[in-house]
């Protein structure tokens, strides 16, 4: 059998590299060749039959990971390509559908370790709508979709169908919003404009970085008859390391002061930026609105040292179909990965990526809300009765 598959990839690696060199040779002539290099970028045919050779049409390894000729011809995607026209096309079957999982056209950060600082004018920031076309690359139950960075085998179907042994009592704070890394910010833009601290995209002013995000998701939650504690400290300045061993300080604290509270959410943005130093933003229009992308993450834990996170996989199901439920293309792929984010504090314990760094505050906002009433409609459904 190895004989054949051999033969296979051969051929596939020889036909991708045979349209990746005919790319490059019209590229080098002059007039006539020049446009029919940008009618081969612009052809659905060659992206797909450039991809399908050379990937073996698994969509599965991220950018970092190519070479050459794997670059020019991922380079060539739909999706990179911003042809969102294309991209519905996709959607509506009428192309073959090849996709890497949601955030792999760049590097997203990984909450641990502080991401490049990239200075981009908001005018030269690509703007993506991070959804799958295809379910290479990840875990798929039930229109839920989760991208898995362990080594753990998970059964997305089960989670999602399991209950949420979670019960709000009817007195005491329910919910508290932290924030790990308090300063992250968005792209100055328009009136919202702050004055960096730490790098960019940081900013020590309450009404530019996380805490104004995490002030409107207690807003909403508030306002639906859910009780909020929303923590103001600041975990991540002036040392940027440790962040995380800070913030399980404050979870444990407010757990054992208020043992009502059930849910913690911690609340950050998310980095994209490619290698070239091309910074993206995950964003979608939402009832007219420009609305930044929502992603939950569910941390595994080194070593199983997160033994909760069945149940907060179970919780972010809930949640993500919600989102989806409500409003559509709000939510991001949910991603699994190995760190555990203080997530083995509790069993409702979830990290929510409102944007990126790209986004703008308020499309950070906007997403916020959304996200708050979409998880609110979750959550009154565990109030004790």
């Amino acid at each position: 059998m190895k004989g054949p598959i051999l033969w296979k990839r051969l051929f596939r690696r020889s036909a991708a590299l045979f349209l990746a060199t005919l790319a490059v040779w019209l590229l080098l002539l002059c007039g006539g060749g020049a446009g029919a290099l940008q009618s081969l970028g612009e052809s659905g045919a060659f992206v797909s039959t450039a991809l399908a050779a050379e990937l073996g049409k698994t969509g599965s390894d991220t950018l970092d990971k190519l070479d050459g000729w794997d670059r020019l011809a991922v380079g060539q995607s739909l999706l990179l390509s911003g042809n969102q026209e294309a991209v519905a096309q996709h959607l509506d079957g009428e192309e073959p559908e090849l996709q890497l999982p949601a955030g792999q056209p760049a590097q997203d950060h990984d909450d641990l370790v502080e991401e490049p600082q990239t200075t981009t004018a908001p005018s030269d920031i690509i703007a993506r709508t991070l959804i799958p076309t295809s379910p290479e690359g990840y875990d798929v139950a039930g229109g839920l979709y989760l991208y898995n960075r362990t080594g753990e085998s998970v059964d997305l179907a089960a989670a999602a169908q399991a209950s949420v042994n979670i019960t709000l009592p009817a007195e005491g704070p329910q919910i508290l919003i932290i924030h790990t890394h308090t300063t992250e910010a968005y792209t100055p833009d328009g009136t919202d404009v702050y004055t960096p601290d730490g790098g960019v995209a940081r900013t020590l002013e309450e009404e530019d970085n996380m805490l104004r995000v995490g002030d409107e998701m207690e807003r909403v939650f508030t306002e639906m008859g859910l009780s909020v504690i929303h923590d103001r400290t600041v975990h991540d300045y002036p040392q940027y390391n440790g962040a995380y061993t800070r913030s399980a300080q404050t979870v444990q604290k407010y757990l054992e002061q208020y043992p009502s509270i059930k849910i913690v959410l911690d609340v950050h943005r998310d980095a994209l930026a490619g290698e070239d130093g091309t910074v993206y933003k995950a964003v979608t229009v939402i009832d007219g609105v420009d609305t930044a992308q929502v992603m939950l993450v569910i941390g595994h834990g080194q070593d199983g040292s997160n033994p909760h996170w069945m149940e907060n996989l179970a919780l972010a199901c809930k949640i993500q179909s919600s989102m989806n439920t409500l409003y559509p293309t709000l939510a991001r792929p949910m991603t699994f990965r190995s760190s555990s984010y203080n997530q083995e504090l509790s069993t409702g314990s979830l990290l929510v990526e409102v944007g990126t760094h790209g986004n703008t505050l308020q499309e950070a906002l906007s997403a916020a809300r959304l996200f708050a009433r979409s998880a609110g409609q979750v959550l009154l459904g565990l109030k004790e009765q």
